[in-house]
């Protein structure tokens, strides 16, 4: 949209109109509050101010030219809509970066339903802006879900945290730049970025770029193609904070590499903030040209490990809690005993959980679970050997691992002890002589007493046979 009149024949209305418009701009303000939400409304929308007016169009001006194509891609319809809708003389909205001498409206008083927020006004620099803003077609869009407030932290992944939060709360922090972040698959890793850009996002003081390393490559080749690999240095190169995921796709790329080391250099050395985040670390990037694997290493490294069962359990205690629909905790612990690799597919295992008990009303129970994620549970599925099962076992009732072939006869002992020889007749295919022997050179015919009894109290005492039934769950190949 353009106005098509020369700067001299735009004018702001006079003082009645101009106290009109105000009017009407406010009362759009406060549905479009109302409909995107606080967060998102602070974010993009309280930069915005009335500009002039020509006829039937009114100018709305932004400080910058990102924020003029995010909100005109983003929220451009909805603005002609309500303009149009409380305001009918105004037909058409441009959005418009302000320049020097653009007449602005006095701030609005944003009303809420405690007070009035005064809306900020314009920020006009005396000349023009030497570098280039971040254009939206940069940026990836942050998803919402992950913030700091739905990370859940455990021990493998505590430093880590630490150090986004440190980073969001003051980016540029010596020793933090940049901040790498390495680990596994579905470990948290994008989550943490996510949660820093919206962090600094929502603090309005910075400028965020981010985005994966592969778009950063389509993207440097596009303005190579289009000859316009100037502005595409100079974008990078104004944000305050650039943060690029998954690094190691640019492994094998020579010329992107290229870029982003100066890149990464033009940034640093303005005392931008870097955030990085890969499948290894930077000294075991091979691939990486060692100039930048050097320059990676020498900020902050953080790397987050294999997650613990403490942390799946934590992970799934959040989420079902979040949920609404009641998990036992015996589900979860068989989850996070079962997925043990893969945050991501934890999560998703619970999600498909939830999603059945919800279309068809029916309770979580472990019979349900291995029949709804039995795709998955067949992809972790392995081969069972007695010290595993004697392992668990001894894990679940609190036992001494050396208890399972020691002579201690107390029921306590003795208990767990049956269990795990039964499991290991029902799901190894050891005869019973050879199961004898890993339990301290016991006689075939103490297993076969230990198998029978123990499938007794299994008829006889429904509490008992759960907890041998979920251990079984958890072991079974």
């Amino acid at each position: 949209m353009t106005i098509g009149v020369d700067d001299d024949e735009r004018a702001f209305p006079q003082a009645e109109d101009g106290k009109a418009l105000e009017e009407s701009w406010l009362q759009i303000c406060s549905r479009l509050k109302g409909e995107v939400g606080e967060v998102e409304y602070r974010t993009w929308l309280t930069k915005i101010a009335l500009g002039p007016v020509d006829g039937d169009e009114i100018t709305l001006l932004l400080p910058t030219r990102f924020l003029r194509d995010w909100v005109r891609s983003q929220y451009g319809d909805r603005l002609s809509e309500l303009w149009n809708q409380v305001q009918p003389t105004i037909r058409r909205v441009e959005l418009q970066v302000a320049r020097p001498g653009d007449p602005v409206a006095p701030p609005l008083a944003l009303a809420t339903e405690d007070a009035p927020v005064a809306a900020p006004s314009i920020e006009v620099e005396d000349a023009p802006r030497s570098a280039p803003e971040v254009r939206s077609d940069l940026v990836t869009t942050l998803d919402t879900r992950f913030t700091f407030d739905t990370f859940v932290v455990g021990k493998p992944n505590e430093f880590a945290y630490a150090c986004a939060r440190r980073v969001a709360e003051k980016p540029s922090s010596v020793g933090f730049n940049p901040l790498f972040l390495y680990g596994g698959v579905g470990l948290g890793k994008t989550h943490l970025m996510h949660a820093i850009g919206a962090e600094l996002v929502q603090s309005g003081n910075v400028s965020v770029a981010y985005m994966s390393a592969e778009k950063f490559m389509y993207r440097f080749i596009a303005a190579i193609r289009s000859q316009s690999t100037m502005e595409f240095k100079e974008q990078l190169r104004s944000v305050d904070v650039l943060m690029i995921d998954d690094l190691q796709f640019l492994i094998g790329k020579d010329n992107t590499q290229e870029e982003f080391f100066h890149t990464f250099n033009a940034l640093v050395d303005a005392g931008r903030q870097i955030v990085v985040s890969a499948d290894k670390s930077p000294s075991d990037l091979s691939g990486l040209e060692d100039r930048l694997r050097t320059r990676l290493g020498c900020g902050m490294v953080a790397d987050i490990h294999a997650t613990t069962f403490e942390l799946r359990i934590s992970i799934l205690e959040s989420k079902a809690a979040a949920s609404g629909v009641v998990v036992p905790g015996k589900v979860l612990e068989f989850l996070a005993h079962k997925i043990t690799s893969n945050v991501r597919e934890l999560e998703g295992a619970l999600n498909r959980l939830i999603a059945h008990a919800n279309l068809f009303g029916r309770p979580v129970t472990l019979e349900a679970t291995q029949d709804v994620l039995h795709d998955i549970l067949k992809a972790h599925d392995r081969r069972v050997t007695i010290e595993e099962i004697q392992k668990r076992v001894a894990e679940h009732w609190n036992i001494r691992l050396t208890d399972m072939s020691s002579a201690r006869r107390a029921r306590a002992v003795a208990r767990p002890r049956q269990v795990a020889m039964y499991l290991a007749k029902q799901l190894t295919s050891r005869s019973l002589p050879e199961i004898g022997r890993k339990f301290g050179n016991r006689d075939h015919t103490t297993v076969m007493h230990a198998v029978s009894r123990v499938a007794e109290l299994m008829e006889r005492d429904p509490a008992f046979a759960e907890d041998v039934e979920l251990m079984r769950r958890m072991l079974e190949s």
